[in-house]
């Protein structure tokens, strides 16, 4: 495709006005309007917004331009679709050599580096840059470093079709923008701002703790922990506010030039006090606001590790730009670093370790952000439908263990999008018109001033919510949006440090177009400060135990009292439990197994309906979070799936029966959490009577663009009302109908086979234990009575559906009660393996240790006891555990197994048939746990499902079961041929006999349970 005429008529324009262009009074500005809008309209954007799509939906994003020292804080545009930003364009003067100068090239990177964008432009018109901006960026780094192409306007006119292809907006909604950052991706050299920005604030951490517990030998943990935390949370703060313009007069870099630079930091921070009101800065007494801190301004820290960590925060040293850098990346390294926590020796030394409960849980897990957007657009979106803002204000939204912060954020940003699109679409048309913010009309628009302006003086007019920005857009006044945050935002941690972390979160949220000259106004208008004070907001305490937990343990110490940090919901929040309780509790509960709460079992048993012994802690807190809202008030989580089938979800299955579930998303296996297989699912419920079904949706893939669309085209109905307190299947309505009468035809499985499934054996080393051919003839040729203990062993990999197991390895079966001195052979092959093969003392307290996991079996004999093993002699039926697709065999020569294989002694073909059969894999796919695009069949699930008994005093049952008898022992004959065949021509003329047959055998398991043909349209996907 040539390129278009306006993009010729531009290029020989500034071709012939070469030179005036290229001397230093053409500036940016110029080159912005009379050439870079009208090269990006040619691709598509629309660049001013003729559309007049609401703020947050803007194609392009003019960022104000903040000049801060003489350099621009802010890119010159951002390109978003869908509210997204998708790369940054950075213009420069034609005067500007773009290929070869460093610092625009730094300073693009910068930007989109920390905004954590894979791509972004830099162009004068005259060159165009392409950027790879997951490069971290370095002041030393050429211009070329991470330039993936290069332009100049003469190359617009033959190359259109690839700027097109990349960079139009048409090609960014149709994927190749994204396909080309991955394809241009640098394989070396990657570093994510998230993960860079971490390891920055935790080395911060180290130095700051060594030094403050060396220099204030009187400070405890606790206060350690504190004092550290506050200050990386007071400079991060600072220096966020410095580059977005906000903080011009208070610059820590100013620090690094002469000595004593704590207690000029402090300063900073007690004029920042003044400044902010927030509980980052409180170290005064004042009416009504929590104690403040008496402890940080008094501590000594030497000048190097601060002067070391200021210097990292400014340019050139410092690869962030802290204007762009969004809240929820902030709140993931805050959530990652929240998992460490300053331990003091016995010396004083600090130590920083993982957090218990983080150790145990194996990591930090953050929620990704189409998770977070998802749950807050479905419970806040529906509860602000049909509200005005004066509704909005008693609208009250809690995430009950807040962490960082990142649902709250989301939600705080969703109420400011929609405050602000409200008031452009009613509220700026009559100011337009004419009328006064004094007018009847328009004061019947505004909301209660409810808590951001206590000290206020009266005026003679309303003071309005919105303000038109330098571009001529609306934009919520800063009064608005703290009015919005205190009436709206409400969060609990039991981390105090969380908690103080999702303060600085809001905070900065709040702050977010603010300049300098705004919040000065505040100061000298209103006599106030910047900032809301959010302890009424945002709390600490323990969200599922209150104080009645003294009148259960009297005894409890002052210690263990602020361990368990009892939380009493009504007292302190009042004003919301006087209108009912909250409108929106969404969240993401910690992920705690049920054996890190033997402690409060006792506790939950006695306060919660959910309660089951072995009840993970989310159980729990689905329960407080429903609990806590208002007649018709909106709940979601993202939880483990678990509770639908395991046995410790069957209290919370029947509570949840009673409960009005909008929603269920399942992931399964899917990775929704970084480097972790959790199983989650989103569950959403509202406060009223339960209806008769819910919208379900099983997620099949992450490759999605926007969830709700995928949910949207794959959700359907489940009847709540049938659904099984033995185990959910979230089956649509037709096949749980299906499902309810297969379950009338049968008995489950674990009672058809009369409790005998077992799973193979775990050796603790098979290194020792499973052996070749070779090694098993030496053995037994040294000692003939080593063949006694020696047996054909299978692997998984060695069970297929309907084949004849073949064993070409074996397994040393030394179970409890040999004596091993009468096999003199195996003990000295075992003996070599001795010091892996010792069980594991109680009373281990190394980290090290080289053997098995501890108990009562000796060092010769296999790990688990094995009680049932003479059931592996007997004919049976054997199954792979995990299954993509049906796996289950015949084995009459008394081979044993490894634990990746399942058996029962049961030798029954017709059972055998109903396993492998289409009708079969329904049932097991419906009744068993997914993981890894297959299934788990462990006893609890699989035994589950409902076995067609026969009827041996009827004639016609006799028949069929006689007849799937001889077909699976036709199949069994087949596949033994199959796996003997020497001949292509051999395997397609048994592969179609297997297939015929296979047939036959789907249509008598129908018949046995009696199925319709529109039942077996169900089983069969038709």
């Amino acid at each position: 495709m040539a390129a278009p005429k306006e993009i010729v008529e531009l290029v020989e324009r500034f071709e012939s006005n070469r030179e005036a262009y290229k001397s230093g009074h053409y500036n940016e500005t110029q080159v912005r309007r009379e050439f870079v809008d009208p090269l990006f309209k040619a691709l598509g954007w629309d660049i001013d917004n003729e559309q007049g799509f609401a703020e947050a939906y803007k194609d392009v994003i003019h960022e104000d331009a903040i000049k801060v020292g003489g350099t621009t804080r802010a890119p010159d545009y951002s390109f978003r679709i869908g509210g997204q930003r998708k790369f940054f364009l950075e213009t420069k003067k034609p005067s500007v050599d773009i290929k070869e100068d460093i610092h625009p090239a730094f300073q693009l990177r910068r930007y989109a580096w920390t905004a954590k964008l894979p791509l972004s432009i830099l162009t004068d018109f005259e060159e165009f840059s392409v950027y790879d901006c997951t490069i971290k960026p370095d002041k030393k780094d050429m211009p070329s470093k991470g330039r993936i192409l290069y332009l100049t306007c003469r190359d617009y006119l033959e190359q259109w079709d690839e700027i097109a292809a990349i960079f139009s907006k048409n090609a960014i909604l149709k994927g190749s923008f994204d396909k080309y950052a991955q394809d241009k991706r640098s394989k070396r050299g990657t570093a994510q701002v998230d993960s860079a920005f971490l390891e920055e604030i935790a080395g911060w951490r180290e130095i700051l703790a060594r030094n403050i517990a060396l220099r204030n030998p009187e400070l405890d943990t606790r206060d350690l922990n504190y004092a550290v935390q506050a200050t990386v949370n007071r400079i991060v703060f600072l220096r966020i506010c410095e580059d977005r313009g906000i903080e011009r007069l208070m610059k820590m870099e100013d620090l690094l030039s002469g000595e004593r630079v704590y207690p000029r930091l402090s300063e900073l921070f007690r004029r920042a006090d003044e400044r902010y009101n927030s509980g980052i800065f409180h170290f005064e007494k004042e009416s009504g606001r929590e104690n403040p801190d008496t402890l940080t301004l008094r501590l000594n820290i030497d000048d190097k590790p601060l002067k070391d960590i200021i210097r990292r925060l400014y340019y050139p040293d410092s690869p962030y730009e802290f204007s762009v850098l969004p809240a929820e990346i902030l709140g993931q390294v805050y959530e990652q670093f929240l998992g460490k926590v300053i331990r003091l020796t016995e010396g004083h030394r600090a130590v920083v370790e993982d957090k218990p409960e983080v150790k145990k849980a194996g990591g930090v897990k953050y929620t990704p952000a189409y998770i977070v957007d998802y749950i807050v657009k479905n419970t806040l979106g529906p509860t602000l439908e049909e509200k005005t803002p004066s509704d909005a204000t008693k609208i009250s939204v809690l995430d009950p263990a807040c962490g960082s912060g990142s649902f709250l954020i989301v939600a705080y940003q969703h109420l400011l999008d929609w405050h602000r699109e409200w008031y452009v679409q009613n509220l700026v048309p009559m100011l337009q018109s004419g009328l006064r913010p004094s007018s009847i009309q328009i004061r019947h628009m505004l909301p209660a001033n409810e808590g951001a302006s206590k000290g206020r003086k009266k005026e003679r007019e309303p003071e309005l919510p919105v303000f038109q920005g330098r571009g001529g857009e609306w934009r919520l006044t800063t009064a608005e949006r703290k009015r919005i945050l205190l009436n709206n935002i409400y969060g609990v941690d039991i981390d105090r440090q969380a908690v103080e972390v999702t303060k600085l979160s809001l905070l900065l949220k709040v702050l977010e177009g603010e300049n300098e000259e705004t919040i000065s106004k505040q100061l000298t208008l209103f006599s106030e400060r910047a900032l809301p004070d959010l302890s009424r907001n945002i709390k600490c305490g323990n969200s599922l135990i209150g104080w009645d937990i003294l009148e259960e343990n009297p005894s409890l110490g002052q210690e263990e009292i602020e361990r368990i940090n009892p939380f009493d919901w009504r007292a302190e929040y009042p004003e919301v439990f006087g209108r009912g309780g909250f409108d929106v509790v969404i969240g993401n509960p910690p992920y705690v197994r049920q054996e890190g709460l033997g402690e409060f079992k006792g506790y939950f048993q006695k306060h919660f309906q959910v309660y089951q012994g072995t009840a993970d802690l989310y159980a729990y807190f689905i329960e407080r979070g429903v609990s806590l809202l208002q007649e018709r008030g909106i709940f979601s989580y993202i939880v483990a799936n678990k509770w639908m089938r395991a046995n410790y979800g069957l209290a919370l299955r029947r509570w949840l029966k009673e409960q009005c579930i909008e929603e269920i998303i399942d992931f399964g296996d899917l990775p929704v959490f970084l480097g972790a297989t959790t199983y989650p699912c989103i569950i959403r419920i509202v406060r009223r009577p339960p209806l008769p079904s819910f919208q379900a949706t099983q997620v099949k893939t992450l490759g999605f663009n926007d969830l709700g669309e995928y949910v949207n085209e794959n959700s359907y109905k489940v009847n709540q009302l049938t659904l099984d307190d033995s185990g959910w299947s979230l089956a649509d309505e037709a096949t749980q109908a299906l499902l309810d009468k297969l379950k009338g035809k049968g008995v489950p499985l674990g009672e058809y086979v009369g409790g005998k499934i077992y799973y193979g054996i775990k050796t603790g080393l098979n290194e020792a234990f499973v052996i070749e051919a070779q090694t098993r003839e030496r053995l037994i040729a040294e000692d003939p009575k080593s063949a006694e203990l020696i047996k054909p062993f299978l692997a998984g990999r060695d069970i297929h559906r309907y084949e004849t197991p073949i064993s070409n390895k074996f397994l040393i079966f030394t179970r409890r009660g040999i004596d091993i001195q009468d096999y003199p052979a195996i003990k000295q092959h075992l003996i070599q393996f001795k010091e892996r093969l010792m069980p594991k003392p109680k009373d281990w307290k190394g980290d090290g240790w080289k053997g098995r996991k501890p108990g009562t079996y000796k060092w010769y004999e296999v790990q688990d006891a094995v009680d049932y093993y003479s059931e592996f002699e007997k004919p049976k039926l054997m199954y792979l555990v995990f299954q993509v697709k049906p796996a289950f065999t015949f084995d009459k020569a008394g081979t044993y197994a490894n634990n990746a294989v399942w058996i029962t002694p049961k030798p029954d073909k017709a059972l055998l048939g109903i396993l492998n059969s289409k009708l079969g894999w329904l049932m097991i796919s419906n009744y068993c746990t997914q993981i890894q695009n297959g299934y788990q069949l462990i006893f609890n699930y699989l035994g589950k499902i409902p076995i067609r008994t026969i009827d041996f005093s009827d004639p016609t049952d006799v028949a069929r079961h006689d007849s799937l008898v001889s077909l699976v022992d036709r199949m069994l004959s087949l596949h033994k041929q199959l796996q003997e065949a020497r001949t292509p021509h051999d395997e397609i003329a048994l592969q179609r006999q297997i297939e015929a047959t296979d047939r036959q055998i789907d249509a008598l398991v129908y018949e046995l349970y009696g199925l319709t043909e529109e039942e077996i349209k169900i089983v069969e996907g038709r």
